[in-house]
């Protein structure tokens, strides 16, 4: 097998032709020459914040990515060669390890990898910071491996040594040591919170996308509960009383450790993704906490004042929502991409999902308290318009959060729900629940691929809708809720959805893994068989938790508004 496997890997051109982050771990472990990597000078923090490139202003995944990555680029780290790097140099490539012209190696990358390719101006780009690598003037270059070493420590710091994901972890994980040494109380704790990623299963060495997915789990299988009315029976009550409990402690009730200098968007009234520690929240992630947590009022009014003043300024001026900060860089910065296998990376974008949680968290704080009243009307307005305006010609949104239109579909009409839209008011409304009805299959079902996708025909990847082979329970359950929320009249469609969720349920109660969920940035990994080309995303996510609780939430509403 491992023979084979180098055989593909020298017909795909060997490990030079490795995509650029691939190149730089290549790097790290001396089997690849740092002159063969397009620079990724640490000076770049030097830049004044006002300038609209300096890397503030980047996206937050690829700026806490690229910071050690810089750190590393600028220091030229290396392992010391030994036998065993000595071995892989001569396994990894077509021709002989010393006679590879490295720096003609930068931009090469393989066409099986190669989903975003550089623009005219990151290719200029690069050129003209490769002649300041030839000269770099050496008080600079130490200023800007001390500014991003600093900024390295912050981010440690703010987070517990969780990091924001396990890709800058274990960058910050060999700066740390670097500078600090194996031994020191920073490896210790960074070795102590690597158990949160990475873990054996059946199939293998697994990892995961973030420290875990608890905050948003739990926040759905509240909700379930209240709409599917289990809340209200009595061998549930301990179980809502836990989940309360939990989401109570799990608040973030102050701003990050290095907040402004570390270029931190402020978190005091937050919810994260996953835990308090890991410290980032998401702007749906604090609005699903705030929604689940009025169920039972657990939470005291002023710090859920603190959650509405946080969610009130992270509305951007077109009046959506992004993911983890306001948009700050203009969206032309995506011209200097410099990941070959990653698309719209460079800066935030605003989204119909994440807009939609803040849309009905407002409104469900305001049948409590009449804090900001005024101001959370106009925001939620504003919110409603983006919404609509970002609705397809035939009718859907598109998800980049989960595959992918069911998904948007779902919480676009959440949101215009709470607007006063429905099916029988409003045009928009309408056209979402005919493209809905459009796609359900001959079994009742929903489903959209993402896995294997002929000639790139997959839904997340051209942006067009792709049936499955087979329909999926946890997309049907993300179409009926849509349908229910729009008020939808089709009440044999929904009934048909609702069947086959229920056919598909085991003797147990539980309903098994199908496709994956979940999408987190546009990625692409090609497989070089001529007959199939297989498509995903970073973190095409599992989320095993979304065929409990969006199957009981579907069943639930159902019953519950159309008595089924």
């Amino acid at each position: 097998m491992m023979i084979q496997a180098r055989a593909t890997l020298h017909r795909l051109g060997g490990a030079t032709a490795i995509p650029s982050w691939g190149k730089l771990w290549l790097a790290i472990l001396n089997v690849y020459d740092w002159e063969g990597m397009n620079p990724i000078p640490p000076e770049l923090w030097l830049l004044p914040d006002w300038v609209p490139i300096h890397p503030w202003r980047w996206w937050i995944h690829t700026r806490m990515v690229y910071l050690p990555m810089g750190y590393l680029y600028g220091k030229r780290f290396s392992a010391e060669l030994d036998p065993l790097i000595e071995s892989l140099r001569e396994e990894l490539y077509a021709e002989p390890y010393d006679s590879i012209d490295w720096p003609k190696q930068r931009n090469h990358v393989a066409q099986a990898d190669l989903y975003a390719p550089h623009t005219h101006a990151v290719d200029a780009t690069f050129k003209m910071l490769g002649y300041y690598e030839k000269l770099p003037v050496p008080f600079v270059r130490q200023w800007g491996l001390d500014k991003a070493y600093k900024l390295i420590v912050k981010e440690d710091e703010n987070t517990g040594y969780q990091c924001l994901g396990p890709v800058n972890k274990m960058l910050n994980y060999i700066c740390r040591w670097i500078v600090e040494g194996a031994d020191s109380k920073a490896m210790e704790l960074h070795r102590e919170k690597l158990k949160d990623f990475a873990w054996m299963s059946g199939q293998g060495l697994m990892m995961t996308g973030t420290n875990g997915s608890q905050l948003w789990d739990t926040s759905f299988i509240g909700q379930a509960m209240v709409d599917s009315g289990l809340i209200k029976r009595a061998e549930y009550q301990q179980l809502a009383s836990s989940i309360l409990n939990w989401l109570d402690q799990c608040q973030i009730r102050e701003n990050p450790r290095h907040y402004r200098t570390a270029y931190r968007f402020a978190t005091k009234g937050a919810w994260p993704f996953s835990t308090r520690e890991q410290g980032y929240t998401v702007s749906d992630c604090t609005a699903e906490g705030l929604k689940a947590v009025k169920l039972g009022h657990p939470v005291s009014k002023q710090r859920l004042r603190d959650t509405i003043d946080l969610l009130l300024t992270m509305q951007n001026p077109g009046g959506g929502y992004a993911s983890y900060e306001t948009i700050n860089g203009p969206e032309i910065t995506e011209w200097l991409n410099p990941a070959e296998v990653f698309g719209r990376i460079m800066v935030e974008y605003a989204y119909p999902e994440c807009t939609t949680s803040v849309v009905t968290g407002l409104r469900l704080f305001q049948q409590y308290d009449t804090y900001r009243s005024k101001e959370i009307d106009d925001t939620i307005s504003k919110a409603v318009r983006y919404i609509l305006h970002a609705q397809r010609q035939d009718g859907s949104w598109y998800g980049s959060w989960a595959i992918c239109f069911t998904y948007a579909a779902m919480f676009a009409l959440e949101s215009l729900r709470h607007a006063g839209l429905n099916y029988e008011n409003n045009d928009q409304v309408r056209k979402a629940c005919q493209f809905l009805l459009s796609k359900q299959q001959s079994d009742g079902g929903w489903g959209e691929s993402y896995k294997v996708c002929p000639l790139l025909t997959q839904s997340c990847e051209t942006g067009k809708y792709t049936q499955a082979p087979k329909s999926q329970v946890v997309q049907t359950a993300w179409a009926i809720i849509a349908l229910l929320h729009a008020k939808c009249p089709d009440r044999q469609a929904i009934e048909k959805g609702v069947h086959l969720i229920m056919q598909r349920q085991q003797p147990d109660g539980s309903w098994k893994q199908e496709q994956i969920e979940g999408i987190f940035n546009q990625y692409v990994l090609r497989l070089t068989q001529q007959l199939y080309v297989a498509c995903t995303h970073l973190g095409a996510i599992s989320y095993p938790n979304y065929k409990f609780s969006f199957t009981i939430w579907a069943l639930g509403k159902a019953s519950q508004e159309l008595g089924l």
